[in-house]
């Protein structure tokens, strides 16, 4: 049978809307009982203050990730857990370095490598650089929690839009082990095991080590290969050294090494540049092939990343304060191979571009290096005054180098004129009449055709400084009632250069690769003031409420990048944000409620914008204009009964442009005021459950999970997209199912699931063109097993 999305949606929107009334509803006996029953949720316990802290306490709206909702996704990476925070969505690029998160419609989306996300990711206390950083693999966590709106009152930097925060299992006391082997369809497997234990009185060390593989969903019919997989594998080592009753040191080592042939476009809609057996089956643009699974590509689109990372966290008792010192030091290789002409055929005609296809194939290695410093001094709890402050010191320098091989161009005269560029600047022949570079072109046997590949190669450095002192502190004003307030200032150093050689003897152009040469640099810098501001009051035992304030700031950047110009030297401006949110948190032994509405007012947002450059679509970085993004989410968890947990959210958003700024320079320009941010759906919701079964021998776990995305608009900021626009991605739904025996007090489990049971095909990325589009692995119905031993 058909599987029809829109019935399905309407059934579990009403099931959504009914358990969220039912846990606004639930009666004053049914909490007394639930008080006096034994069973019930554990504690949820979160650092995204700085503190250790319970969830429902804590007057900042946040999602939470535990372990076991972690692992019960069977996700090879964070961007398979999106799903489960309906006001996160990811914006996969051909890299990990252009992958995007964005919170609550605000995100950085950029190919600039002098450019900073609006949503900062940080792994154990250390902010990361690019958030592609974080996207290599998921192993070895306690939790993600996900905080929603500006935070930079106590997170290290960037915090405009929101933090995804990952904090890693620290090692335990007692020795304990795990292996797990996952299977999949289509050759795919993952291997994660992990030791943890005492080494001796005052030391406690842990192992995690992984190793993944997968050959891909995707076959390139000119290679008789599949394509868009993985190959990753990586450690990670702890040690937790008590040196005294006062002071605790944590050391992190990690490396991760991954060789992916992610991600390769797909032609949905027709190209017009050939035919070939992965021609999709479709009229014209935006009219969209979704079981299109092919690929005719004579170069491989591949990711090489290692990622290194060391970390020293030490925490000491000052008094009845806690001094905690973070120095950390990381590194990021990442080279993209990419295919950007998207065929086989291109690069063999003797004929001139554009009539026929034309070949470009890029090659860009990068290296990121990180330092990072930050201090914080803590008051106790329990007082009238509860403080933090503290210092963060960070730099980031980045290199990289770019290198092009394209089609010569001539559709604009551009080949006499790089002759007569030769003859003067090199032969010495003063002004050349046409005769003259005639008769050189006659006498060379030079052509400009599309199997005249001509090269240019970009070299670019960047360097990022920023030091910010920062205050987040809590006034009780009774017991029931608390002043929340907060202040950072921020100092933000951006530099650049970039220089640009063509590597061909006559410095001939081609499709994507501009014939001047070039010399940029630049910098800029900025300061910024942010403050926090709001109050928090508990109703009663179970419920409280809080109301904020808060500014968000993103610091400058430069738009960096291959085929950059003289235009592109101008800095671009901070991002500022102001942010308004009211929440309600609910709590008792069965049941937990989270209401956040929020409104947040951004200006000088920070975006790309498309635009045909010499003939290949490329995203311009600029202050794009001011937005408006506001809106409701809800998530809520119920021990319905002693077996059965149900768990969902919502998020209902509307992040639209307020005005629109059009870059210098740029005639393609067609944005408008009251349009839709890119990649920001209006709804997303959740809704999953488990039941155990506990038989005598083995307890049996069912789960079920059904998420609900609704329609994007994937263009550019301030443009719009209706149904049957290349830009318009439908609205889609998964529904998600697996069934786990577990023995021996879970010493062993054994799972068996399957992911998209409906088989809902859709697409979560338009790459450009009028034609490319990514789809995910979970866009097919695929199943897997799943063995885990603790021991």
């Amino acid at each position: 049978m058909e599987f029809k999305p829109s019935k399905l949606h309407k059934c579990v929107a009403s099931a959504l809307a009914l358990a969220t009334c039912m846990s606004f509803s639930i009666s004053a006996s049914a909490q007394e009982q639930a008080a006096e029953e034994e069973e019930g949720f554990e504690v949820i316990q979160i650092t995204s203050q700085k503190r250790v802290e319970n969830l429902n306490e804590v007057p900042v709206a946040v999602s939470v990730l535990r372990e076991d909702q972690i692992n019960s996704t069977f996700s090879a990476n964070i961007e398979g857990l999106q799903a489960l925070v309906p006001s996160v969505s990811f914006r996969k690029g051909n890299t990990t370095r252009n992958s995007a998160i964005t919170i609550r419609g605000v995100g950085t989306i950029s190919f600039s490598v002098a450019a900073e996300p609006s949503v900062s990711t940080v792994v154990d206390n250390v902010v990361l650089g690019r958030s592609g950083q974080a996207f290599v693999d998921l192993y070895d966590l306690e939790r993600i929690e996900v905080l929603r709106g500006p935070q930079g009152t106590l997170f290290g930097k960037n915090a405009s839009a929101g933090v995804v925060n990952m904090v890693s299992k620290r090692p335990s006391d007692d020795f304990e082990g795990m292996f797990e082997a996952t299977l999949m369809e289509d050759n795919e497997y993952r291997l994660k095991g992990r030791v943890s234990g005492a080494l001796n009185d005052n030391v406690n060390g842990s192992l995690t080590f992984l190793k993944s593989q997968f050959d891909g969903y995707i076959k390139n019919v000119f290679t008789n290969e599949q394509t868009n997989g993985y190959d990753k594998e990586g450690v990670r080592a702890m040690l937790d050294v008590s040196t005294s009753d006062d002071t605790e040191i944590l050391f992190i080592f990690e490396n991760v090494k991954s060789n992916d042939n992610c991600c390769a476009d797909l032609e949905l809609a027709p190209s017009g540049r050939h035919q070939s057996e992965a021609s999709p089956n479709s009229s014209g643009p935006g009219d969209l092939d979704l079981d299109q699974r092919q690929v005719d590509h004579d170069f491989e689109t591949r990711t090489l990343d290692e990622h290194t990372a060391f970390s020293i966290q030490v925490d000491k008792e000052i008094g009845d304060h806690t001094l905690t010192s973070i120095t950390a030091y990381r590194s990021w290789n990442n080279t993209e191979f990419r295919e950007g002409d998207f065929t086989s055929t291109a690069g063999d005609s003797t004929l001139p571009v554009f009539g026929v296809p034309f070949q470009l194939h890029d090659i860009g290695p990068q290296e990121w290096n990180q330092l990072s410093q930050e201090l914080r001094i803590a008051s106790p709890v329990g007082g009238a005054f509860d403080y933090q402050a503290g210092f963060f010191w960070w730099n980031q320098e980045s290199e990289r180098n770019f290198t092009r091989d394209a089609s010569c161009q001539n559709n604009n005269g551009q080949f006499p004129a790089a002759i007569s560029a030769y003859l003067e600047n090199e032969l010495g022949v003063a002004s050349p009449t046409d005769q003259q570079v005639t008769d050189f072109i006659a006498s060379e046997g030079l052509s400009c055709n599309a199997n005249d590949i001509v090269s240019a190669t970009a070299f670019m450095e960047t360097e990022f400084k920023n030091w910010a002192v920062f205050a987040d502190a809590k006034y009780h004003i009774s017991d029931d009632l608390r002043l929340l307030f907060g202040a950072r200032y921020t100092q933000d150093d951006v530099s650049f250069s970039h220089n640009r050689r063509s590597n061909d003897q006559y410095s001939r152009t081609g499709v994507g690769v501009r014939a001047f040469s070039t010399d940029f640099d630049g910098e800029t810098d900025e300061s910024n003031v942010s403050i926090k501001f709001g109050g928090q009051y508990d109703i009663n035992d179970n419920s409280m409420m809080y109301a904020t304030y808060s500014q968000g700031y993103k610091g400058p950047a430069f738009n960096v990048f291959y085929n950059m110009s003289e235009k592109d030297t101008l800095p671009i401006g901070p991002e500022e944000s102001d942010a308004y949110e009211i929440g309600y948190k609910y709590a008792t032994n069965d049941l937990i409620v989270n209401v956040a509405a929020f409104r947040t007012d951004i200006d000088g947002f920070q975006a790309n914008n498309p635009e045909i450059l010499d003939g290949v679509f490329i995203t311009r970085l600029t202050n794009a204009g001011s937005i408006t993004t506001e809106g409701i989410e809800v998530d809520f968890m119920w021990q319905a009964t002693e077996n059965f947990l149900l768990i969902g959210g919502l998020s209902s958003v509307d992040a639209v442009v307020d005005e629109f700024r059009c870059p210098v320079g740029l005639t393609t320009c067609d944005g408008n005021s009251g349009a839709d941010l890119p990649f920001s759906p209006d709804l997303k919701y959740s809704l999953s459950g488990e039941y155990v079964m506990e038989l005598e021998d083995m307890d049996v776990y069912f789960n079920g999970s059904y998420v609900y995305t609704d329609d994007i608009n994937a263009g550019g900021p301030g443009t719009s997209a209706s149904p049957g626009d290349v830009t318009f991605l439908p609205d889609y739904a998964l529904l998600n199912a697996s069934v786990a025996f577990s023995f021996d007090d879970d010493a062993y489990r054994i799972s068996v699931f399957a992911k998209n049971l409906t088989d809902e095909k859709f697409v979560t990325t338009y790459s450009g063109d009028n034609f490319r589009y990514q789809i995910p692995r979970d866009a097919d119905r695929h199943f897997g097993v799943q063995l885990r031993v603790n021991f």
